[in-house]
Formats: C-alpha cells, structure tokens, sequence
C-alpha cells in the first residue's frame, strides 16, 4: 500500500532533450566497455551522474532532510535500546514474513507508477509492539531486498523511499505511546481491551497512512508537476486497497500481540491480499495505452459511447475530436522510432494537461488520438482543440544530430464533431463526422482544426489551411486518384 518514490519510473526523469541523447549514445561498443570496466562503471561511484543532483533545489533539500530524520531517529532509538528475546522473536518474525513477501513478487516483478504494496501487515506491529530502533530497520531491509532481488532502481529512490515508510511508522509509534494511555491497562492486556486497543491502533495506522503520503506526495508533485495525484495516490480503487490492507494490519497486530505464531496464521492471508492489489494493478494495466498512459482505443470506445448515451439522454452538449499526428512516417523514417515514440509520449502528455478530469483521451491508432469532450459545447470544443493544436506545434523535442541535436517539428491535425444539447445521435454518427472533419484537415493542408456540427450543419476551421495555395498535401487525393478511405470506415470494414 505505500507509495514509493523509489518505483516511480516517470520520477525525477531528465530533461527531455537529455533522454533522447542518451537513448541516441547508449552505443553496443560503449555498453561493452562499460560492462568490461567492473566497478568503474558501477553507477554508485559515478556520483556526478546521479539523477539525484537533477532534482530541483528545493525537492533535493528534502530528500536530504527526510533521508537525515530517519537516520537521526535510528541512532538516537539504538544507543538507548535494551534488547529483549522477546522483542527479538516478534522482529525476526515480521523481518521473515516481510522478505517472503518480497520474495513473492519477484516473478510478477515491480509496478511502474506509485507501487502499492501490503508491507503495512508486517511493519504496523513493529511499530506498535516493539521498541522504536526496530521500526526504521524494516523498511530499509524491506528496500533492500526489492532492489536486489525484484528490481534494480535508482538507489536514491529507494533510499528516500525506505526513510519516508520509516518516518511514517515512527510517527505512529509515537501516537500509539501517547493515545494507548487514554484506556489504561490497554497496553499490557489488549485481550481485555480489545475495543479500545483496536481504535487506539486504527487511528495510528491512520497517521502512519497521512505522513506517508504527504512525504511520497510531495516526492512525486516535486520532480513531476504534471502528474496527477488524485490518480496516483487517491483513485477510488487505490483508497479501498489501502483501507482495506490497513484494517488487515490492526487485525494482525492485534492478534500478534497475544501470540507471535499468529504470523504463521495470517501469511497466507496476506498473500491474497497482495494478489488482490496485483489485480487491481493489472486492470488498470488492461485499460491503457502502455507506451502513452491515454486509454486505448477499446476503453475510450466504451467510455465515449456510455457517455454520448447520456448527453443523449440528458439533452446536454459534447463533443468528440479525433487527432492525426502530421507526416508521423516522415519522422520515424528521419528521425528513428525512439524519437517517434518520444513525440507519442509527448503529445498524450500535452493533451492531458490542458483536459479537464472527466475529459476522456485515448490513443485511437498508430499515431491517432481520441479525445471525448462531455457538457461541451462547439465553441468551447473548437477552442481547446485549437489550443491543444498550438501547444503542440510549439513542443521542442530534440532528437540527435551531428551538431548535438536537431528540433523535431511536429504538427496534428484535428477533426470536431459537435453534438448540440437537445439533439439525438449515435456514437458512430459522432465518430464518422469527426473523422470526416479529420479526413478535411489533413487534405487542406494539415496543422489545423476542422469541425462540422452534426445538427446544424456547421463548419469551422482553425489554424493555417497551408495546402490550398499549393502546398505540399500528401493526405489530399490528386485528381486521378479515388479519395482516400476514412480510418473510422477502415475499422469498421476490417472489425
């Protein structure tokens, strides 16, 4: 369930015309001499080349700060510990049910994202039964563990990861220390009180779950402005994992504090429950687009067809836009198809964030996006794919060059189709007409927004018509040539 900035593959990634230049200089020669240099090209002491200098300033202070406080807190807790076999028994079996744990994702590997994960099970006793030394160790064992034997990632994520879940957990122990007091005899008999002893550990599991998320947070807002964390952090789904991993904690903590073989007892349970999250992840994973994040082309499908229905229903306006990236085989063909995916990479991100949250985008082909605009009405849609069009004409995507790197000009063109309020279409009547208007676009001469109306009969058109005063038109049909067939049409012939 714990966020980790550790597993965060879009995290704290380089600018971007740092990426396609090293994509563009990861030579087999060079790999091989790096491979054949050993612990030279052991990335722990190339320290300048750290991405966590990258960072900025502010967010690097931070980590620092979080990474300090946790290992001020371990050694301040170790020089005043006194070491019980009690205390040691309970670690030793939290530490062992924490690495099988791991040791059962090694096959199914790391989620990219936020990982959510249900270590909580295991760390939340320590947090409340033991003394405080042992409540940051866990995690660090824990991280340890996943970057060794699940997945090699930045060392400073996970790092930072580790200290973040060890500070959360901390806090909880101090709030379990201070709250426990409020029903006495709790402490030493939780059996006798077991009402209390479970809301006393429910509210700490809460605080450990609030810190938690505002340093992971904070982490992920900080080295990616543009990522969302209502969909990383608060989804629906995720929520309901995370109450539900929490409840499980309690109950496992509750239980262990009569008994330590009661680990025994829940691992099997815990192993369900992290099948459960995996599910959940690989859902999401089924609805989306893997190299753009946008939905693909079946979910929008459903997603877009349920929601005409209901502008249908409701009388309200929508609008549907269907976007053609110019001349894309032009620049797989100059550029190579690293610098291809990195412009589909880079539209689907300018595309989401100039939507609203209900908006649904798709990846509707090849180089084609699908773009659902509810309670929109044709003015309102003509505007934001205009400025959808502009942001991306004005992207700067360096692919590399001889002279250290050459602009990759990227232009679309979009078709609107309109649905007034109060009207009645079909799905596929709104698709057609986009893809007319696409179809329209793309034969006028490209890098420009054309819209009919499927109502009224209207048209508009936005952006530079370059090809009716004789510019190169690849997409128009010449005169001896039949007109080219629609891509909607194509797919439903080939369906």
């Amino acid at each position: 369930m714990r966020g980790q900035f550790g597993t965060l593959g879009g995290t704290c990634r380089p600018p971007h015309r740092f990426k396609v230049l090293v994509a563009a200089e990861q030579t087999p020669v060079r790999s091989i001499h790096e491979r054949s240099s050993g612990v030279r090209a052991w990335p722990i002491w190339k320290l300048r080349d750290w991405l966590l200098w990258k960072l900025p300033d502010w967010l690097l202070a931070f980590v620092i700060v979080v990474v300090l406080s946790d290992a001020v807190v371990l050694g301040l807790a170790a020089s005043s510990v006194t070491l019980h076999a009690r205390d040691l028994a309970l670690f030793a079996g939290l530490l062992a049910s924490s690495a099988a744990t791991v040791e059962l994702t090694r096959r199914v590997g790391e989620n990219n994202g936020v990982a959510k994960d249900v270590y909580a099970t295991w760390e939340l006793p320590a947090a409340l039964l033991l003394p405080l030394v042992y409540v940051p160790v866990l995690p660090i064992v824990r991280m340890a563990l996943t970057q060794w034997r699940v997945h090699r990632g930045a060392p400073f994520r996970r790092v930072f990861s580790a200290a973040a879940v060890g500070l959360s957990y901390v806090a909880a122990a101090f709030a379990f220390h201070a709250l426990i007091r409020l029903a006495p005899g709790a402490a030493a008999h939780p059996a006798s009180h077991a009402l209390a002893w479970m809301l006393v550990a429910a509210a700490c599991a809460a605080v450990q779950w609030t810190t938690n998320q505002v340093l992971i947070g904070t982490a992920v807002k900080g080295s990616n402005p543009d990522v969302r964390l209502r969909d990383e952090l608060f989804a629906r789904e995720t929520l309901y994992n995370d109450v539900t991993e929490l409840c499980v904690a309690v109950i496992v903590t509750f239980c262990v504090a009569s008994s330590v073989i009661a680990l025994v007892f829940a691992f099997p349970f815990i192993t369900l429950l992290q099948r459960s999250v995996r599910h959940a992840g690989l859902v999401q994973d089924s609805r989306v687009d893997a190299k753009t994040g946008l939905l693909n082309a079946a979910t929008w499908d459903r997603g877009a067809s349920t929601e005409v229905a209901r502008a249908v229903r409701t009388k309200t306006a929508l609008a549907i836009a269907l976007l053609d990236i110019d001349r894309f085989k032009v620049i797989n063909d100059t550029y190579g198809h690293l610098v291809g995916d990195q412009v589909l990479k880079e539209i689907a991100r300018t595309v989401t964030s100039m939507l609203r949250e209900y908006d649904l985008a798709g990846r509707f082909g090849g180089e084609e996006f699908s773009l659902l605009l509810p309670q929109t009405r044709a003015v309102n849609a003509m505007r934001i794919a205009e400025r959808i069009r502009s942001n991306i004409a004005a992207l700067s995507i360096i692919a590399p060059g001889a002279l250290g790197g050459e602009r990759v000009q990227v232009t679309v063109s979009i078709g609107v189709a309109a649905l007034d309020s109060g009207t009645e279409r079909t799905f596929a009547q709104l698709m057609s007409a986009a893809d007319a208007a696409l179809y329209r676009a793309k034969g006028s001469g490209r890098d420009q927004v054309q819209m009919i109306s499927t109502t009224r009969g209207l048209s508009a058109v936005s952006g530079t018509p370059r090809g009716l005063n004789g510019g190169a038109r690849d997409d128009q049909p010449r005169d001896d040539q039949a007109p080219a067939e629609s891509s909607v049409s194509r797919r439903a012939r080939t369906s």
